[in-house]
């Protein structure tokens, strides 16, 4: 009798399992061919086939030479075809010439992985990227995953695969390393094997023609083998796929990233290495903050936080305690603190009045705590468990310098009972050398990460607090999402027309009735040919108006003089208009003059922001919000912001800037409507996702005051007219599939929207599992879930905060018909869009609206939707004593597995 098994499809790693992966080869793979092996010392093939020789992992290896019958003592095939064994990886060492086509005779015999040392191809110019076209659309013909090109190959070290040309192998332990140079892994290694740093996985994955970080970051997620993930990355490749398996491992496990390229000839450098386009800084950034990657500046440290957060607890704020016996290296330590962005706690009276009973009358009375030089063991650990106390303390750094009367061993044995003090960490700078080091054994025995210098340890308490920033904010629930309905259609219709006349760039006219659709506020505008009907218009609209340049061509209207503010009656409408169409004339030419648009005098009782989007290479649409005006380019006070977003992301976007703080009010001065303006950024964000040909989009100036917000100016600039439309970029982040929405009507005639679950759905999800009945549970989770179990916060989360990408869950809403109020009634949820090509499927409904029909929908829905996703195959397992649910299944085509004596029926439908 097979053990039952628990479904539990709402977390991140419940796909993969332990059924087979894609990837599983490169991990574990039977029998290995490396084509291009040879006897030529110091060659790449030499090496590479002696490494997979010396370390045995447990199949065997298959060396193809055409011109040579054995190499190194083992007998070698003048080709796949002709290996005795199935292959299921290729590492290829060979001429980057050949390997398309080895490539294509590696899927001939069912070869499913490759690994391509190689270079020679996009980052050796034209012809190169045209043999890693060839390549890839071999392998991709083939159904085979390919690491590389231009690597250094992949260690697995608990399974004993070195398949790379590095100099040794890697110790075996939990970190997962992955890098795009090859140099660098060899760097890394040799570090590693001093001091004794071991590794889940060890992989350079070169320019990453197809496996790419995101297909390794969900991997490894899933490896009970690694604990934490470290990379060293040029560029970021698929910036969805990497944002969205990074978004869901993160939670569980740590996700560090050292980029390089920061500066614009290290950016140059790496791209030219990689061959691939690196991005902005600032938008990477972004990225990892919205997927709750942490990002380090130097090697040391991504080797330094992930020993830090396999230690300690994550603080839960900013606020550090620094525990000194010299005043010098607590202030250093205060400085790199502060200048990171953290915050020196601040002692309460309660804790200086229980130091004051154990440290001398000189000592600090404040933080850094300097419990002075002659402090002994037992001072060390007193004060270090009164300070641990504070509620105004997140965390802790102890600081040890060797004085003449100092026992630096016996303080650390003193410590040792306090390397765990709930949800505070401890870290530890013990200064010197050979004086210091027992002590830091011991530290490090018990769990306390230590430091040769304090500034050192405070950068790392920094990271780790913004670390857990960045995590939270991941699944804080938003705001309910208001109910307006952009005129989606209206805006498409407008930018079509542009496009057909053969422009690129919008009037300010058109460019304003975009935003208006997606109900952005606007001033009513009228668009004059001569002075007289300017005149008129302004007549018509009341005095004071504004003239402002009506151009086709020209975007940037005040470089020409095409703005007159503040026309008070007829005789200066007509002065601006004749100014206006002399600028235009002297400064670009008499054709780009085509009127002027005339509009109320909007008395400037606000703040100046600009809202706007443009293009990163990387990640496609980016956003921008911050302090506007015409010198918006001067003070460069902005932030940027990956769409779409929700109200919970909008106002940490207005967060980042330094005008937010003017926004919330200031010396005296009432706040402006900041929900206003948060419904403002989630609409502007909505229209930039849903409008692709839109190239860049700018409102400069965005008037926000208490009781208004209005776009004065508008720029929309689209696309090229040749672009065809599967050129135009996608945004990294997949947004709301709004094609799922549905409508239905249950068997008793209620109507039901059928709709794609959003994180606002977290409230009424809570509401849904308190009306489930213990049964009910039990029949979709395969265990039993208490209330509290089901409706804890961290797993609603999760239900709800999806990567649409990843997963697809449907759920079914009602309306009461008595109190308007709208309530989930059933879930459906298919996960494993892009994993595999096989998807799960799981379905619950509540109670009271069983036997409705609507188990049946949901499914049918599901099964769609898997189709349009490219899903191969969608499976399930249902209890044994759920026969409604197995015929459901039945009725749509599954396929019922029964196993004897097994408590649970498989279904199966291959699409």
């Amino acid at each position: 009798m097979k053990p039952l098994k628990t479904s539990k499809p709402e977390s991140a790693h419940d796909i993969l399992g332990h059924e087979a992966h894609p990837l599983d080869p490169f991990f574990q793979p039977r029998n290995v061919a490396v084509i291009g092996a040879t006897e030529n010392p110091g060659s790449v093939g030499r090496t590479t086939l002696w490494n997979l020789m010396s370390t045995p992992f447990g199949g065997a290896v298959f060396p193809v030479n055409p011109k040579r019958d054995n190499v190194l003592g083992i007998k070698a095939y003048k080709s796949v075809r002709e290996i005795p064994a199935e292959v299921d990886l290729a590492v290829i060492v060979t001429q980057s010439r050949f390997i398309p086509g080895l490539i294509q005779e590696c899927g001939e015999v069912g070869c499913k992985s490759a690994v391509v040392i190689s270079a020679g191809f996009k980052e050796a110019g034209e012809e190169g990227k045209e043999l890693e076209r060839q390549l890839l659309a071999n392998a991709r013909a083939a159904g085979i995953r390919v690491i590389g090109p231009n690597c250094l190959g992949i260690m697995i070290p608990p399974t004993g695969v070195n398949a790379t040309f590095a100099a040794g192998m890697a110790r075996t332990g939990n970190v997962g390393f992955l890098s795009q140079s090859g140099a660098l892994c060899t760097a890394v290694l040799d570090w590693s094997l001093r001091e004794m740093v071991g590794f889940s996985a060890f992989m350079s994955l070169g320019s990453m023609a197809d496996v790419g970080w995101g297909d390794l970051i969900y991997y490894l997620g899933n490896d009970p083998k690694t604990r934490s993930i470290l990379i060293y990355m040029e560029s970021v490749g698929d910036a969805r796929s990497f944002l969205s398996a990074a978004r869901e491992v993160a939670l569980t496990k740590p996700i560090i990233v050292i980029k390089a390229g920061r500066t614009a000839a290290g950016s140059k450098a790496a791209a030219s290495h990689t061959g691939s386009m690196t991005g902005s800084d600032d938008v990477l950034d972004v990225a990892f903050q919205r997927s709750g990657v942490l990002r380090v500046n130097d090697i040391a440290e991504l080797f330094y936080m992930a020993e830090v957060l396999a230690r300690q607890p994550r603080p839960k704020g900013p606020r550090l305690t620094i525990l000194t016996n010299a005043g010098g290296p607590g202030v250093l330590a205060a400085d790199a603190l502060l200048l990171g962005g953290g915050e020196l706690a601040e002692i309460s009276a309660e804790t200086i009045a229980e130091l004051d009973k154990v440290l001398p009358s000189v000592w600090s009375k404040g933080n850094p705590i300097d419990i002075i030089g002659d402090a002994e063991p037992a001072r060390y650990a007193k004060s270090l468990e009164i300070a641990a106390k504070d509620p105004n303390s997140d965390g802790l750094l102890v600081v040890l310098t060797p004085q003449a009367m100092t026992d630096c061993t016996q303080t650390a044995e003193h410590l040792r009972p306090y390397a765990k003090l709930g949800d505070k960490p401890v870290l530890a700078s013990w200064m010197g050398g050979v004086d210091v080091a027992a002590g830091e054994q011991i530290l490090n025995a018990a769990g306390i990460p230590t430091f040769a210098y304090p500034d050192t340890a405070a950068r790392m308490f920094n990271y780790m607090w913004k670390y857990t920033r960045n995590l939270s904010a991941l699944y804080e629930t938003p705001q309910l999402a208001e109910g307006f309905e952009a005129e989606h259609a209206r805006a498409t219709e407008i930018i079509e027309k542009v496009r057909q006349s053969g422009r690129t760039i919008l009037t300010e006219i058109e460019s304003k009735e975009v935003l208006a659709a997606y109900g952005i506020p606007t001033l009513p505008s009228i668009i004059a040919g001569t002075e007289d009907e300017a005149v008129a218009a302004a007549e018509k609209l009341g005095y004071p108006v504004v003239l402002k340049l009506h151009s086709e061509t020209i975007t940037h209207k005040t470089d020409v003089g095409g703005v007159q503010l503040n026309l008070k009656d007829e005789a200066a409408v007509r002065r601006a208009f004749g100014l206006i169409r002399d600028g235009v004339t002297e400064k670009a030419s008499a054709a780009d003059f085509h009127g002027v648009n005339v509009q109320p005098f909007a008395k400037l009782d606000g703040y100046e922001v600009i809202l706007g989007s443009s293009l990163d290479p990387q990640f496609g649409p980016v956003l921008l919000f911050g302090m506007g005006g015409s010198l918006v380019e001067v003070f460069k006070d902005r932030g940027l912001a990956l769409p779409p977003l929700n109200s919970t992301l909008a106002r940490r976007l207005m967060e980042r800037t330094k005008i937010y703080t003017a926004l919330k009010g200031v010396r005296g001065r009432p706040p402006v409507d900041l929900a206003g303006l948060e419904k403002l950024l989630v609409r502007f964000s909505h229209l930039v996702v849903e409008q692709p040909w839109i190239k860049e989009i700018d409102i400069n100036p965005l008037l926000a005051a208490p009781d208004q917000l209005l776009a004065l100016d508008a720029r929309v600039v689209l696309h090229d007219p040749d672009t065809r439309p599967e050129e135009l970029p996608k945004t990294a982040i997949r947004p709301y599939p709004a094609q799922y929405i549905s409508q239905w009507t249950t068997r008793s005639g209620e109507p039901v929207t059928i709709r794609p679950i959003r994180p606002e759905d977290e409230p009424p999800m809570v509401e849904f599992h308190q009306s489930l009945s213990d049964r009910t549970v039990y029949q979709r989770y395969l265990q039993a879930l208490n209330l509290t179990q089901r409706t804890a916060h961290e797993r609603l989360t999760r239900i709800c905060f999806i990567d649409y990408a990843r997963q697809m869950a449907l759920v079914a809403e009602r309306k009461d018909p008595a109190t308007g109020q709208r309530s989930i009634i059933g879930v459906g949820r298919l996960q494993g869009l892009t994993a595999a090509a096989e998807a799960e499927y799981a379905i619950v409904v509540s109670d009271e609206f069983q036997k409705q029909g609507l188990g049946t929908e949901l499914l049918r829905q599901l099964v769609a939707i898997a189709r349009a996703e490219g899903v191969k195959v969608i499976t399930a397992d249902i209890l044994a004593e759920n026969t409604a649910m197995q015929k459901v299944s039945e009725k749509l085509g599954f396929k019922l597995i029964r196993e004897m004596g097994d408590p649970v029926v498989s279904v199966r439908l291959e699409l």
